[in-house]
């Protein structure tokens, strides 16, 4: 009976990063999508559980929002506790380990192609839960943003995936996170692609659909199909309420400058020192909180009583200005604050307010200002974060109601035009900016990032010292390479790249020239007068002509051949890995001032073999057909 093939763990999964690499790696990438939205998803799970039991630990009530039952005292105190557990911490922690977060994300994806350390990953863990069950305004979305896009992004580095699919990862992370965390797998998916990716791509949005999804089915698993925010049904009144939705849209969107400005003024205060920094914000924290506990933690308990018409106004304008300011102000003192979260509930507070002003003006054909509070939530986001189809996504999503679309629409594009234009606010997380263009935002870093150097660097070459033999030099040509690889004598010498026609033509070129050369000699017959020779029958033949020219090669050909003498194109070549994208070498390119890189292969230092070499003029003719 013949035997099953043995199939090779070690040689499946180099295929299968092989395949990662091209840009058209649909099916692999989409296998990625799937265990990164699991891996989110209960991530995300162990996230709230934990927020969970610091409820049942820390509050009468059992819930981590419960703060309105408790005395004015202990809740004023849980914001200065929090900061100084969150001081502690950061005192402890290396500048580079303190950055958490979308900013994070995002800066790891446009500069690190999307590899994460370990610390930051941990001290997400710390500032997000501690943020929370410590009474700051903070959210839950930026954790599980992070912590989602972390894990994933690992998962691909352990198994040393091509850095394009690092990428994709990191989007089907940040999508299963906010799909996990609100059930609204779409927003998800358009919040990956808009806020962290900021491109729309085919490829990039399959794996990224999926991941949401399983994000989201993990999450229904354990806490059921109803969206995080209960919402009642909607619907707009009268036509005539439009212009007073523009002008609600207006005045939120000048509240979302305020928010970008006030958290923009981090630079200013970092000549303070970090624990004043710190003490200011929990001491505003819990001033506020004493007379108003609304405006600490998430707000979710707050914002669902504002839909649902329960909340005073005082209480409205303290959380639509206070828990504002109190959240821009957090972060720009420098604690790391999830703030997608309390921008929700300070946009449906400030949107129940202009309903409420409505009904004022209009109070037979106003609407209902809880319309007003869920058009102020999407308004709200989609200002803050320049995201204006995540925010109707998100709005769709969690009303289950397309009528509320077309208000919804006017709404956030008003809001976003007026924060964009009138305050001059980009979105709040590209606070990073290179030459006033965020790397994720050029097409050509775009397109290059989306492959990885396999799928274009020239694999046949061979490698050999300087000093070569005539018949070693011949050998190289043998299994026909386009490049030579010459090695130097030490570490500190750049290593070279010959064209190989370069030296098959300078060898045809030297024994054309010693052929001539022992013509002239008279130690061999020209060409013409052998074969005048062998046809009158005289004894020359062909064997001993060869003889006579092995003779004079060893007599004239010198023992060895500087290879870097020879006549030709050379490059001088710097390392990059085999898992870099495009994007990469072509920085790297730039960088060093070079025009080749040669690709190691091999996770051991001791133990990497340069599996190819990748030249700009390749990167630049993959750009020009694959645009």
């Amino acid at each position: 009976m013949p035997r099953l093939p043995r199939l090779d763990a070690g040689q499946g999964l180099e295929r299968f990063r092989q395949q990662l690499a091209n840009v058209d790696a649909l099916p692999q990438l989409c296998v990625l999508g799937v265990v990164a939205g699991i891996l989110t998803g209960i991530l995300m799970v162990g996230f709230r559980s934990l927020l969970e039991l610091g409820g049942l630990w820390l509050f009468p009530t059992d819930s981590p929002e419960a703060f309105e039952s408790m005395s004015p005292a202990l809740r004023s105190l849980m914001p200065l506790g929090a900061a100084l557990l969150i001081g502690l911490w950061m005192w402890f922690t290396p500048q580079v380990g303190r950055q958490v977060g979308v900013v994070h994300v995002i800066d790891r994806l446009a500069y690190h192609q999307g590899r994460f350390p370990l610390r930051n990953w941990l001290t997400q863990w710390v500032v997000g839960l501690i943020s929370v069950l410590g009474g700051l305004s903070a959210g839950r979305e930026g954790p599980a943003i992070h912590l989602g896009a972390a894990a994933s992004s690992g998962l691909g580095q352990r198994l040393r995936l091509p850095h394009n699919s690092l990428r994709v990862l990191v989007a089907c992370g940040t999508a299963a996170g906010i799909a996990a965390s609100f059930n609204t797998p779409i927003a998800g998916v358009i919040f990956a692609m808009e806020v962290v990716m900021m491109e729309y791509t085919i490829i990039g949005f399959m794996p990224v659909i999926l991941a949401s999804t399983m994000g989201a089915v993990v999450a229904q698993l354990v806490y059921g199909p109803d969206p995080a925010i209960g919402v009642p049904d909607l619907h707009l009144n009268s036509l005539l309420d439009l212009p007073w939705i523009i002008v609600s849209a207006l005045v939120i969107g000048l509240l979302a400058g305020l928010f970008v400005r006030v958290s923009r003024l981090g630079p200013r205060l970092e000549r303070l020192p970090m624990a004043l920094r710190f003490l200011m914000a929990g001491g505003a924290v819990a001033a506020v909180a004493w007379w108003y506990p609304q405006v600490q933690g998430m707000g979710y308990d707050t914002l669902q009583a504002t839909l649902s018409g329960s909340v005073a106004m005082d209480v409205l304008l303290a959380v639509a200005i206070g828990k504002l300011l109190l959240t821009a102000g957090t972060v720009a003192c420098g604690i790391p604050v999830s703030i997608i979260g309390p921008v929700l509930v300070v946009g449906g507070a400030a949107g129940a307010l202009c309903g409420m002003a409505g009904q004022w003006l209009l109070p037979i054909e106003a609407s209902d200002p809880t319309l007003y509070a869920m058009l102020g939530m999407a308004a709200m986001m989609g200002a803050v974060l320049q995201a204006p189809l995540a925010a109707l996504m998100a709005l769709l999503e969690l009303t289950h109601n397309p009528n509320i679309i077309l208000p919804g629409m006017l709404a956030v594009v008003v809001s976003c035009l007026t924060a964009r234009q009138l305050c001059r606010c980009g979105g709040f997380f590209l606070s990073v900016t290179r030459q006033g263009l965020h790397p994720l935002q050029q097409p050509l870093m775009q397109a290059l990032s989306r492959v990885s150097v396999p799928a274009v660097m020239e694999r046949r070459l061979v490698r050999t010292q300087r000093m070569v033999t005539r018949e070693k030099a011949r050998g190289l040509l043998e299994s026909e390479p386009v490049w030579i690889l010459i090695e130097r004598s030490s570490d500190d010498k750049p290593v070279l790249a010959l064209k190989a026609a370069d030296l098959a033509r300078w060898l045809t070129e030297q024994a054309a020239e010693e052929e001539k050369r022992a013509v002239e000699e008279g130690e061999v017959q020209a060409p013409a007068e052998q074969a005048a020779t062998e046809a009158i029958g005289e004894e020359k033949p062909a064997k001993k002509r060869r003889k006579i020219k092995e003779k004079v090669r060893e007599k004239e050909e010198p023992p060895e051949v500087d290879l870097l003498e020879i006549p030709g194109v050379r490059l001088e070549l710097a390392p990059i890995e085999l898992q870099a994208t495009l994007s990469e070498a072509f920085n790297k390119l730039n960088d060093s001032m070079l025009d080749a890189l040669y690709v190691e292969h091999g996770h051991r230092p001791k133990q990497k073999r340069i599996s190819g070499i990748i030249t700009r003029g390749a990167i630049e003719r993959f750009y020009r057909v694959d645009d």
